[in-house]
């Protein structure tokens, strides 16, 4: 979107959440680009429909995925003047926008609150996905992921709106790797696949001691 058009929203913008009032009301379809890697992170973003996915691009060409975001999560803040990573939808995806320093219908001191609850719950994720890579095996790791994807949305039937490839590069597992311990997982009756991207736990006690494991 360009300046402009984006002033032109942040005019007009409808009143999202009550906190959000006064923020620009934007929209993307699956694989766009919400912000680039290395763009001015002067906007930061709450998902109000759809997911998204950050990565950052290496220089040799290889992807890390930072994470992934659903619906009420904030996503886009930086402690830098530019973001290190990208945020593309993973499918039609609702946003609502507004700069860090605020507008003429926003509070700033709550406009800083809220940046510093971000931050923390950024900083806490970031920490748990390290530990992770860190310690956890192939399996544990995949385990560990399905059981906090089927946390987030509460349903006996979970969607999984990320690819595998996704997934392998943000567990640090290839492909293959994914494939064969999601076969695994579904072979002991701990989970099963209903098609590609969605599943039901069936035995959530053993999943999470794996997970724990």
């Amino acid at each position: 979107m360009t300046p402009t058009l984006l002033q032109q929203t942040f005019d007009n913008a409808p009143s999202g959440a009550e906190e959000w009032t006064g923020a620009a009301r934007l929209t993307f379809r699956q694989g766009e680009e919400i912000y680039a890697q290395d763009e001015d992170a002067d906007l930061i973003y709450r998902l109000v429909r759809g997911a998204v996915r950050t990565s950052h691009l290496l220089a040799d060409g290889r992807r890390q995925i930072g994470d992934f975001y659903y619906e009420g999560d904030v996503l886009g803040v930086a402690m830098t003047s530019t973001h290190r990573f990208s945020a593309e939808a993973l499918g039609d995806c609702e946003v609502l926008a507004i700069r860090r320093s605020g507008s003429a219908a926003y509070d700033a001191g709550r406009l800083e609150r809220m940046i510093w609850q971000a931050t923390a719950t950024e900083l806490g994720r970031t920490q748990s996905h390290m530990l992770l890579l860190g310690r956890a095996t192939a399996c544990e790791r995949v385990a560990r992921f399905l059981l906090d994807i089927a946390d987030r949305f509460r349903g006996e039937i979970v969607a999984l709106p990320m690819s595998r490839q996704d997934m392998a590069d943000y567990l640090g597992l290839t492909i293959e790797t994914i494939s064969r311990m999601l076969g695994r997982l579904q072979a002991e009756g701990l989970v099963e696949f209903i098609g590609a991207r969605r599943y039901r736990i069936r035995r959530l006690g053993a999943l999470s001691d794996m997970a724990a494991a």
